[in-house]
């Protein structure tokens, strides 16, 4: 009997079809139902995005009006999934804090047991609702040092990202803050069927529930080899030292020094390559412009200086180059956002394209159940 070959980790494996999105090998772009993902960055609200990718077209002015009013509604904190978070300690980390908000969330939820199309729709837009709510008020409780903190009410005159900003630091972002924010979180909606997403269509399969599938894909994007990097990019800036007194020139000879002691020693640096992308993922060009703009912004040219210099060191001697996660990190640091926060911003976006994907899923649904090749003991008795 011939062996079975054995496709670790899925690599290479085709599993299904998809409509939602496709990296197109011909222009190595990120496109979202058809759209690449820089056009969609560039002329589009993040909500237009989520509506695109639950219902495979932009919206028309009245679609957008009704959808947004419906997202508007539902981005209050719910006391009982704050007392819920209020409940886990601060030591945790905001992912589980997430993962448990959206657990909570779905055993609260009216729709709970419906698994019709409708009502995954409402499960889908009430977590995207909702899931900036719980980001930012977790991130005020743990600067509160244990004092009593209140959720910073949600505003219905801001849009998505600037309120997400709001309810984060209490005070209104400027345009270009807002912007930039708006470009990460289409950036980060949606990737075929990465980890996450299929750790959650996995799931969905069973025919168990949306907000199931969702707790599940958070769980898996709490893993540094795929939702993490963003933070352990900022912890390599950190361990290279930020020093806002320092020139673009100077940090960039700190960081490339850096990246080569790291390399000799085989260390692992995130943020850098990808499974799908082989020559550069296509995402990083609109990213970093944004980065570039936050450092314009606030006046942090060092930053510029270690991304420059651990870029240019890792080209130089691997060839492997940034991936999303890279001008991410510094870009959220440069916002306000805490380091440990910045994979549940990853979260918020990404709801968008599980959720779809999740229903996709039910579409035309078959559990998803892989084989095995058994490598144990041959058949043995109990003496």
């Amino acid at each position: 009997m011939a062996e079975e070959e054995i496709k670790k980790g899925l690599d290479g494996v085709v599993v299904d079809y998809t409509a939602v999105s496709k990296v197109n090998p011909d222009t190595n772009s990120l496109l979202y139902r058809g759209y690449p993902v820089q056009e969609l960055a560039a002329k589009c609200s993040f909500e237009e995005v989520a509506y695109l990718l639950w219902n495979g077209e932009l919206p028309s002015s009245g679609e957008l009006a009704d959808f947004t009013a419906r997202e508007r509604a539902g981005r209050p904190l719910d006391p009982v999934v704050k007392q819920v978070i209020d409940a886990l300690p601060t030591t945790s980390h905001p992912m589980d804090v997430c993962r448990t908000a959206a657990s909570v969330m779905g055993a609260r939820h009216s729709l709970a047991e419906d698994s019709s199309r409708e009502a995954n729709m409402a499960k889908a837009l009430d977590l995207f609702a909702a899931m900036p709510a719980v980001v930012a008020y977790d991130q005020r409780r743990r600067h509160a040092a244990g004092r009593p903190v209140e959720p910073v009410e949600p505003r219905d005159d801001l849009g998505y990202s600037a309120n997400f900003l709001w309810m984060t630091f209490g005070e209104e972002a400027v345009a270009e803050v807002v912007e930039a924010f708006n470009v990460s979180m289409i950036l980060y909606a949606e990737h075929s069927f990465n980890a996450s997403t299929f750790a959650g269509r996995v799931i969905m399969s069973t025919l168990s529930d949306l907000h199931s599938a969702v707790t599940g894909a958070i769980g898996a994007l709490k893993g540094p080899l795929h939702g993490g990097a963003n933070e352990a990019v900022m912890h390599t800036f950190d361990e290279i030292g930020i020093r806002p007194e320092e020139s673009l020139e100077e940090a960039a000879d700190r960081a490339k020094t850096w990246m080569e002691n790291a390399l000799a020693q085989k260390k692992k640096v995130m943020g850098f390559g990808h499974r799908v992308y082989k020559h550069g993922d296509s995402r990083v060009p609109t990213m970093k412009a944004a980065l570039d703009k936050m450092i314009a912004h606030y006046g942090r040219p060092e930053l510029l200086g270690l991304y420059n210099g651990l870029e240019s060191a890792m080209d130089e001697a691997k060839g492997i180059k940034p991936n999303l996660d890279y001008p991410a990190g510094p870009t959220y640091h440069l916002m306000g956002f805490d380091t440990n926060m910045f994979t549940p911003l990853f979260v918020a976006s990404r709801i968008t394209g599980w959720t779809a994907h999740f229903m996709e899923q039910l579409n035309a649904n078959s559990l998803i159940r892989p084989l095995s090749a058994y490598n144990g003991p041959d058949e043995r008795h109990v003496p």
